[in-house]
């Protein structure tokens, strides 16, 4: 595991508790950013499997779940606290797997359905975001798809001083207590965001079809990738 990695692991271990509670006030289009993967998720399949990776507390999963109730689910995420609530969420769903793993590195002995993440991708290298996206493809059953609710580079510095300023400014306003803001601030250090155009063009190439940024809120985007 490398030291980035771990540096992941270790801040939201210590935020895993306040978690939830933040989410909405550091993301100022929080309704839509969750609401639309939902409405676009569709599947024929009365039990789709379902894998979200960087699940975090289950947050995402939540949601996937109150579309499709009878859905297998695997979460995966490095930060074994950050499961801890997930559990907790779902403490009478006997139908999720969990599993504490790094999982640019795991290897899935199951083909999925859907697979989601929100806001943990861009911690990732641009290197270990291609190998991610071919990952995904060859672990999607055919007509499977993948949606990354997340966060993006502007393409140019000017653009992402717009993004990041704008974000700022909302935060500040936004009620969050100046400890809790600041600890904002030091896991965003730990970022690796890249821009929408490159990772568009990187899903295609790990073979993707039907790839569209869906919603564009600053650098908040809603990827949606299909595997025909």
């Amino acid at each position: 595991m490398d030291t980035t990695i771990n540096k992941v692991k270790e801040k939201f271990n210590q935020n895993a508790l306040q978690y939830d509670n933040q989410r909405r006030k550091l993301i100022p289009c929080f309704d839509d950013f969750y609401s639309i993967p939902i409405s676009i998720i569709e599947t024929y399949k009365e039990s789709p499997r379902v894998l979200d990776i960087g699940a975090g507390t289950g947050l995402f999963s939540s949601f996937i779940r109150k579309k499709f109730p009878k859905a297998k689910m695997t979460l995966i995420d490095i930060s074994e606290n950050m499961l801890e609530q997930a559990k907790s969420r779902f403490k009478e769903d006997d139908y999720i797997d969990y599993l504490i793993a790094d999982y640019t590195e795991h290897k899935f002995e199951e083909k999925f359905d859907i697979v989601v993440s929100s806001l943990s991708i861009h911690h990732l290298t641009d290197e270990a975001k291609k190998k991610l996206f071919d990952n995904i493809y060859f672990i999607l059953n055919p007509d499977g798809v993948f949606i990354n609710a997340d966060q993006v580079l502007g393409h140019t510095p000017f653009i992402d001083s717009i993004y990041k300023n704008d974000w700022k400014n909302k935060i500040n306003r936004s009620g969050l207590k100046g400890i809790e803001i600041q600890a904002a601030h030091e896991r965003m250090k730990l970022d690796k965001m890249t821009t929408l155009v490159n990772q568009i063009n990187w899903l295609i190439n790990s073979g993707f079809k039907d790839v569209d940024c869906v919603y564009k809120y600053f650098n908040f985007v809603v990827l949606f990738a299909r595997k025909s």
